[in-house]
Order: C-alpha cells, then sequence, then structure tokens
C-alpha cells in the first residue's frame, strides 16, 4: 500500500507552507529519510524527508503551491500503484507525467515571479530573489539552471559577477532616472563612470491611456499573508496602548564609542547601539516581570528568563528570530547570537527553532532616521519596545535648558492584562539603565 507524504505542522500558528523546490521525481526511487522537497513557512526554509522507501509515484502540487499543513503532497511507493485512495481533492496537476491520468486543475502561481516582454512567467526561488533585491539587481533577464528553468541563487551570483562595475557617483546620477549606462564602459576594466553615461531621451509627462504593464499583481500568500493575517490579529484581538518616552543616550554612545576602538581580539569592535539595547531590555525585564509574559486568553505566564525577540526585515518580510535566555549572556554573546539569526533570517536558512518561544520583542527603527513610531503586539506576548534614533532634545538640567542627545522609546503593551503604571515604571527603569550603561554592566 502507497504512503502518504504530509505537508508538516510546524508550530500551532502554521497554517500552510510553500513548496519551494522538488528534489525527488515522479519515477525516482527514494530511501526512507532522504530529503525529496524543500518547503517555506513563514519562519524557515525546511527540508521533507520520505517516511518510506520505495518509488515516488506522483507529486500532487506543482514548486510554488501554498499547501495547508496535513495535506497530502506526494505517494510513495511501488510504480505504477493505485493511488487514487489518498490523492487530497485539492491537489492540482503537477508538470511531469505520472502513471494514471492527472485531473485538470488551476496552474499555480510561482513564488515569485516577473512578467517579461514575450509574456513568459519566470519563477526565482526566494533565496536568488533576496539575494537579487538586496544587491539591486534586476533578474528579468536571468536565465535560471533550476528545475523548469527556474533561477536560483547560483544564477543571481553568475548576473552579479558579469555585471558591469559603476562607480558610486555614476550610480547616484542613474537613480536619478536622467541618465542609463552602457553595456561597458571606458574606466578599469570597463569600468562605467559618470563620463560614460547616456542621458535618457526627455519623456512627455501628460498622462496617457494606461500601458498593459503599468500595475504589476502580486499574490498575498505564504510569509506575506501570514504577516497580514497576524497584524489583522494582533489589532483586532487585543487592547493595544503606547507610552513614548526618552532617555539620554549619551552613556550608550560613549560605551559604544570605546568599543569601536578596542583590541581586536576582544571581538567588541562589531557591536552596535541596538546589541546594547538589547542587553539594557534583558536586565531591565528581571524586574518586571509582568511585560515578560505570554497571555493565553484564560492565564498570563510570567518567565523568570528573557527569550528575548527582535525583528529583522528580509526578502521575504518582517521575522522574529529570539535570543534564547538573553539574561543569561554577556554583550558579546548577546552580540555574536544576534548577528547570527539575523544572517539566518536574511539568507533564509532561519529554522523554527530560532523564532519560536519569544517573551518580549524589541523593534529598532532608528537606523532609518524613525524618531517615533507605535509598535503592534506579537501575540501572545503582551509588551513590545519601539526604539527610534538618536535625536538632540531639550532638557531642564538645574535650572538650564540643555541639548542632549536622546534615544526614543516606545513601549506598546496589551491593556487587557498590563496596567498603565507598570508599564512606565518599566520604561522609566530602562531610560535609566541606558542613562547608565556601564553601571548597569557592573550588576
Amino acid at each position: 500500500m502507497a504512503t502518504a507524504v504530509l505537508m508538516p505542522k510546524l508550530g500551532n500558528s502554521v497554517e500552510s507552507s510553500i513548496i519551494v523546490s522538488w528534489l525527488k521525481h515522479p519515477g525516482d526511487a527514494v530511501n526512507q529519510g532522504e530529503v525529496i522537497c524543500s518547503i517555506e513557512t513563514d519562519k524557515a526554509v525546511m527540508d521533507i524527508e520520505s517516511p518510506a522507501a520505495g518509488t515516488l509515484i506522483d507529486i500532487f502540487f506543482k514548486e510554488g503551491a501554498d499547501v495547508p499543513v496535513q495535506t497530502v503532497i506526494a505517494a510513495i511507493g511501488e510504480a505504477g500503484e493505485n493511488i487514487e485512495g489518498i490523492r487530497p481533492g485539492s491537489a492540482e496537476p503537477t508538470a511531469e507525467k505520472t502513471p494514471g491520468p492527472a485531473a485538470p486543475g488551476p496552474e499555480p502561481t510561482p513564488t515569485a515571479a516577473i512578467q517579461s516582454n514575450n509574456s513568459d512567467i519566470k519563477a526565482i526561488s526566494p533565496r536568488a530573489r533576496g539575494l537579487a533585491e538586496r544587491k539591486e539587481l534586476d533578474w528579468a533577464d536571468i536565465q535560471g539552471t533550476g528545475p523548469g528553468g527556474r533561477i536560483i541563487e547560483r544564477d543571481v551570483q553568475a548576473a552579479l559577477t558579469s555585471k558591469p562595475k559603476i562607480t558610486p557617483l555614476a550610480q547616484s546620477m542613474m537613480k536619478k532616472g536622467e541618465f542609463e549606462a552602457p553595456p561597458q564602459g571606458s574606466g578599469n576594466g570597463g569600468r562605467i563612470t559618470t563620463k560614460d553615461l547616456i542621458p535618457r531621451p526627455s519623456v512627455s509627462t501628460t498622462p496617457t491611456a494606461p500601458e498593459a504593464d503599468d500595475v504589476e499583481i502580486i499574490a498575498v500568500k505564504g510569509v506575506r499573508k501570514i504577516i497580514a493575517t497576524r497584524m489583522l490579529d494582533s489589532m483586532q484581538t487585543t487592547a493595544q496602548l503606547t507610552l513614548n518616552a526618552s532617555a539620554d543616550a549619551r552613556s550608550v554612545l560613549n560605551y559604544r564609542k570605546q568599543l569601536k576602538t578596542s583590541a581586536k581580539e576582544l571581538n567588541l569592535q562589531s557591536v552596535t547601539v541596538n546589541d546594547l539595547v538589547l542587553l539594557a531590555v534583558s536586565r531591565t525585564l528581571l524586574q518586571h516581570k509582568q511585560l515578560n509574559a505570554l497571555f493565553t486568553g484564560e492565564t498570563i505566564e510570567q518567565y523568570r528568563n528573557v527569550h528575548l525577540g527582535f525583528a529583522v526585515d528580509t526578502a521575504r518580510g518582517l521575522v522574529v528570530p529570539v535570543i534564547k535566555y538573553a539574561n543569561r549572556l554577556s554583550l558579546s554573546q548577546i552580540s555574536q547570537e544576534a548577528k547570527r539569526l539575523a544572517g539566518a533570517a536574511l539568507d533564509n536558512k532561519a529554522t523554527t527553532d530560532d523564532m519560536a518561544g519569544g517573551t518580549f520583542t524589541v523593534t529598532n527603527l532608528g537606523s532609518l532616521g524613525i524618531e517615533s513610531f507605535t509598535p503592534i503586539l506579537n501575540p501572545p506576548q503582551v509588551a513590545i519596545l519601539g526604539v527610534g534614533s538618536v535625536q538632540l532634545k531639550p532638557v531642564d538640567v538645574d535650572g538650564t535648558v540643555e541639548f542632549i542627545q536622546s534615544l526614543s522609546l516606545s513601549l506598546t503593551i496589551n491593556h487587557q492584562v498590563v496596567d498603565g503604571a507598570p508599564a512606565a515604571r518599566f520604561l522609566q527603569a530602562l531610560s535609566q539603565n541606558l542613562a547608565q550603561f556601564e553601571m548597569l554592566l557592573a550588576l
């Protein structure tokens, strides 16, 4: 009897996953435990192993399909075996021919696609797309070497290697839209300089009829759909209240300056201001456990240790890896773990364990120049801290107004379980710890 391969349920919040690629195809022999495909959840890319040895009789969903958890995605058994009894009713036909007719169905939308001039759809893997977007590379003309012509990471890397080098000033002029680059420049090794740029012909700004390719339709699915659902659920199911404060940032900035000039062997030069904030939050929460908690609807779970989530902006969307037991880690350890987790998230290599178990979240938009904002809760957590940029603010010092460097802090709480006064006391304590950062390190 054929064995069904199920789309696994990876966590209580995961309702569906996207099939990124099939590594095995109908007719291939597989061993038990051998990877047959990879899937993408809202948190990570995972490998799916074969639950049995035999022949991969059929696959029921194409690459790019968004499949509900616990749905049968493939069948393994003996070649030619009847598998109609386990074929899911929602299965779409695969691109490959298998024994027996496949029921007709709609073509699933690729994980990531772009419309070219000849109306062909080109699929690209999430990792390849993320690399292309980070490097600002247009991948419409890249020839894919993956399954079915799919663009994969090595194709993007090859395109980046062959891409002509452009001086920073020439790049800046091109971004204004008034110039375009030739295939090769007159600089060393074909480097394109400002004198090589070609002026774009002037175009009338008078509105005309919309062009056919004026709009790009993007399906809300996968990670983006999950983010959209969670943000709406957060606003609709919690009583959110945001408190704002400013912390004297001079101690933090001075300490960061010392670290930048420290000995290389100490491995402290790369510690960021955000790392310092994460350490201060992990220590301050120990005395304010009401905020280091989860609300399940019937109970409040207060934690003795801080499992600190921090928001990372990736090509797939916003993800929140978690620094486990942050309160037990040194500054150097927090910095290293934050970089490891952020790197894994950006490279789409973060595991479900990397993303699970958070008790409090920090989201920092200060590097983008945002002075203050209203962070949205990450349920079932009851609090989230937003960090803004450092700004000069007037402060009364012994009757004299002085302008000092201040760090903007915005704390959103679930007012169902956290009152305003405890939240204010946490913000006050955190501000004091940041203002006396070196003293906090001595504790």
